[in-house]
């Protein structure tokens, strides 16, 4: 069942920066988003990107050791949100990266939030096309694992994550 909730031309932006991995200066790629979180607007009719929870990959070394950790470290505990995570990973094979598409929704949330996001979740999707990897998510103790993201990306021929074998 469709919310008629609309996603905002920010959040499209958002996605399209993250999605298209174009050579640039390295100022440049230090501003582009790692990981991002949208959420509904005051008045439940819009996803918005949400003010000040995102990672920038300039972060990641700076102030950032475990971008990974600190994507889980944005999500709130009593609500639902989507976010945007931009995974970068090795198999025995190649180095890869995909952005992961996350609905969060844990247990804590309340009930109308949990139903609001579920069936938001398809105006949001529909906009970002080519996500490999859709993965919902109930608790810190789904998320704070990496393998389990490990194991969305590709199973057991993933050996490491962010630069951390598994």
């Amino acid at each position: 069942m469709a919310s008629g909730v609309t996603v905002s031309d920010e959040v499209i932006k958002v996605f399209n920066d993250m999605k298209v991995r174009k050579s640039s200066s390295s100022d440049e790629v230090k501003k582009r988003k790692k990981a991002v979180l949208f959420c509904l607007s005051d008045d439940k009719k819009k996803i918005v990107v949400e003010e000040g929870k995102h990672i920038l990959v300039g972060d990641i070394g700076d102030t950032v050791d475990d971008p990974y950790a600190c994507f889980v470290k944005l999500l709130p505990l009593n609500d639902c949100r989507y976010g945007l995570y931009d995974a970068t990973y090795e198999t025995k094979e190649s180095k890869k990266e995909d952005l992961v598409f996350i609905f969060w929704a844990p247990e804590g949330a309340p009930l109308k939030s949990k139903m609001i996001y579920a069936s938001s979740k398809d105006a949001i999707k529909k906009k970002f096309t080519g996500i490999k990897h859709e993965w919902q998510v109930n608790g810190l103790d789904d998320i704070q694992d990496r393998s389990t993201l490990a194991e969305k990306l590709g199973g057991s021929v993933v050996v490491s994550l962010e630069g951390r074998p598994l």
